[in-house]
């Protein structure tokens, strides 16, 4: 026993000693709030919260808060924004005589209203005095909001900025600190307000501005700021507060209530008999619903004299209204972890919402007591176990400690709203399975390194992760698989070659090859080796490929259309040789093939064999005598019945005696639906049958029928051999023996 505990500890003493250290550093790290990692890490643990919101938000309640949204359609029906004063007097009056509790404005009314009949007067007062006398005597449509603002339950907003001091804001509420300032709260320096005379009748006041994130998402809504020492009320909880009918706000601090931290940070905010839980800097997690219509109200309901007194009570009796805009060019967006692009009269909505019904989303005091714990706990137990448990099992351990953590956060989350960060010690977990794994299996790790720059210039990069794996395999032999083989050629490569020099061949090659072999990687193919100008490439091994035919069929097609662009590109520039307008031929199959390490024991080759391979090259052979690009066996055509396919001829290649039926790949799935494709294809199966049945008038009728189509599907070759024989055979009947199947001569 004790010889094996320091043969352990030899092993991992310094992956212990170093993961502890990391680990501790770690948990100092999550308090520490240490630049830019720390705001990093805190970054990961918003998003992950935000996907919680995501799969669970909060179901929508009836809070009795509305939104009267000035939308596209209101504004269509009552003129371009901003309105008269009136308009908005008119509004407000009806939300009042409805039996709004509170009616809260998303709107700085800072300005005077250039329509109203004393700043139309200043106008006309040189030009038409008499004019501007009749409009002096007019009431002021400031005068006449001001007015209704008195005799309702308004509650007028303002923004806080950090600007030069010009305005200082005025809690219409009493708002009573119990204990020292919060200093962790929001601070401005100035204030944009409503006119004095729009905001002195105003039963209650708050602010608007709600900052986002460092990512520009707004997951938590302030419900008070502190401006020059003076602590103001938001919009939504001076809302609140007018609905309740309360007179004062009591805001709870650490060193004024009963609860232990540090002094200056809020607790609590309670109105009336409602007390809201918030965090230190007296702002409340938002725990945001899904669209809800039944919140939104568009204003014109209100204006426009459809509704009758009766639904407007239905309405907006005992609601706290939030007006609002979600026209085009007026709305103020904000992002939330649900929606990139919300309102923000919605953020103030849903604030007030969540006091009223009580449904908070919290951070308890004890979460990150219990975070730190956790990453010392489950840190430290990894870097102990893993030397043991090696790298796999050690993995899965890790893997379900993160899953446990994950879940049990997630658990938190959906039954009790709690905010418990798993990030920290999921990190702390990661980084001490990387750690020990790294330093305890150093050894495993060169092996894999020789293995790797003795063998990745000549086998597949998947290959030599797999024999990395287990380099028992650096041994003959191999095994048998079902697979596709390609073989592609280009035509005619003698001829060109004699327009360019040794070096041009090359470095014609590579600008051949390269984006034909990134072709058939990006396919998942394994490339066997190069043939001077031809490819041989295979699917289905050394890793299963469940989509093998596809890929193969797919990557030929690919292969086609780049060498398009390459002939129409490299003819147009003369950096890089390129022989004039080039041509391939691919041929593919597919079946059973023996692949593994082949060779001799000095060296080896990753190589497939058989039948299925040999084919291959023959169909690849037969492109050029039918004039076709890319041609395929039968299996593989039956193995892709979607692709645009169709039959050449039943051929008895060279060097076998069995007969087969090759096909031209033309195009995919979108061909293939094509009805001029799918008519081709009928006719051009009929012909075939005419002709192997020896119906030569018809067979020539229906090859007429295709042959001017021929061309667009790349057949004429195809289609003039056709013609050549049905002429001839016409003219010679070709005797009792022939059986359709025409015999190859060459390669």
């Amino acid at each position: 026993m004790i010889a094996k505990i320091q043969k352990w500890w030899r092993r991992a003493s310094w992956a212990v000693i170093t993961g502890m250290v990391v680990i501790f550093g770690i948990a100092y790290l999550q308090t520490a709030n240490v630049p830019v990692i720390s705001p990093t890490i805190d970054r990961l643990s918003l998003l992950v919260f935000d996907n919680y919101q995501r799969l669970s938000p909060r179901p929508y309640e009836d809070a009795a808060v509305r939104i009267l949204d000035i939308d596209d359609e209101t504004i269509a029906r009552q003129g371009q924004w901003p309105w008269p004063r009136t308009d908005i007097a008119r509004m407000t009056l009806a939300l009042g005589r409805a039996g709004a509790a509170a009616i809260a404005f998303d709107v700085v009314f800072s300005e005077t209203d250039r329509t109203s009949p004393h700043a139309l007067a200043e106008r006309y007062a040189k030009s038409d005095p008499d004019a501007a006398r009749v409009l002096n005597a007019l009431p002021d449509n400031d005068d006449q909001l001001a007015s209704i603002f008195g005799v309702t339950n308004t509650v007028a907003g303002f923004f806080l900025t950090n600007g030069p001091a010009k305005q200082q804001a005025e809690p219409k509420a009493g708002l009573v600190v119990a204990g020292s300032l919060p200093k962790s709260a929001p601070h401005y320096t100035n204030a944009v307000m409503p006119l004095d005379k729009l905001m002195a009748p105003a039963i209650g006041n708050g602010s608007l501005s709600i900052a986002p994130d460092s990512d520009s998402v707004i997951r938590r809504a302030p419900l008070i700021a502190i401006q020059n020492d003076r602590v103001l009320p938001s919009l939504s909880l001076d809302a609140l507060r007018v609905a309740l009918g309360s007179e004062s706000v009591l805001v709870n601090t650490t060193d004024g209530s009963r609860e232990g931290g540090e002094p200056g940070n809020v607790v609590s905010i309670r109105i009336a008999d409602t007390e809201v839980p918030t965090n230190e800097a007296g702002e409340i997690w938002m725990h945001y619903t899904k669209p809800a219509p039944e919140r939104i109200i568009p204003a014109w309901k209100l204006l426009s004299g459809e509704t009758s007194e009766a639904e407007l009570q239905d309405l907006f009796e005992g609601q706290i209204v939030f007006v609002g805009t979600s026209a085009i060019g007026l709305r103020d967006l904000r992002s939330t972890p649900l929606n990139d692009r919300e309102l923000g009269v919605m953020i103030h909505a849903q604030a007030a919402e969540q006091m009223i019904l009580k449904k908070f989303l919290s951070r308890p005091d004890w979460a990150v007591g219990l975070e730190r714990a956790l990453i010392l706990i489950f840190g430290i137990g990894l870097i102990l176990l893993l030397p043991t448990l090696g790298a796999a099992w050690g993995a899965a351990l890790g893997g379900t400690l993160l899953a446990a953590m994950f879940g049990g956060s997630w658990f938190a989350f959906s039954e009790y709203q709690y905010l418990l960060n798993p990030t920290w010690p999921a990190l702390a977990m990661i980084i001490a399975y990387l750690l020990v794994t790294v330093v305890v299996f150093y050894r495993e790790e060169r092996q894999r390194a020789h293995i790797h720059s003795a063998f990745d210039r000549y086998l597949a990069p998947e290959l030599v992760s797999r024999i990395a794996d287990d380099p028992g395999q650096l041994e003959l032999g191999g095994e048998e698989r079902e697979m596709t083989v390609l073989f592609c050629d280009i035509r005619s490569f003698t001829a060109l070659s004699e327009k360019l020099q040794p070096n041009e061949i090359i470095q014609f090659l590579i600008a051949f090859l390269t984006p034909m072999t990134n072709i058939l990687l990006d396919r998942k193919a394994t490339i066997d080796k190069y043939i001077g100008d031809a490819i041989l490439a295979f699917w289905n091994a050394p890793l299963d490929d469940a989509n093998q035919h596809e890929n193969a069929a797919r990557g030929a097609l690919d292969m086609s259309r780049r060498l398009k662009k390459l002939n129409a590109e490299m003819q147009q520039q003369s950096e890089e040789p390129w022989p004039g307008d080039v041509s391939i031929g691919i041929g593919l199959n597919s079946g059973p093939c023996c692949v593994g390490n082949m060779g001799s024991e000095q060296r080896l080759s990753y190589s497939l064999i058989g039948d299925t391979v040999n084919l291959a090259s023959r169909i690849e052979g037969m492109t050029k005598y039918f004039g076709v690009e890319i041609a395929i066996g039968s299996s593989l055509q039956a193995a892709i019945p979607e692709f645009a396919t169709l039959e050449l001829d039943r051929v008895r290649v060279v060097g076998r005696s069995a007969p087969e039926t090759l096909y031209v790949l033309l195009g995919d799935e979108e061909l293939a639906a094509d009805p001029q494709f799918q008519k081709f294809a009928k006719t051009h199966n009929e012909m075939l049958e005419a002709y192997r049945d020896r119906r030569w008038s018809d067979a020539l009728t229906l090859h007429s029928q295709n042959s001017e189509r021929a061309a667009e599907y790349r057949l004429t070759k195809t289609y003039q051999i056709y013609l050549d024989r049905i002429v001839a055979f016409q003219s010679e009947d070709p005797g009792s023996d022939w059986d359709g199947v025409f015999a190859a001569s060459e390669k």
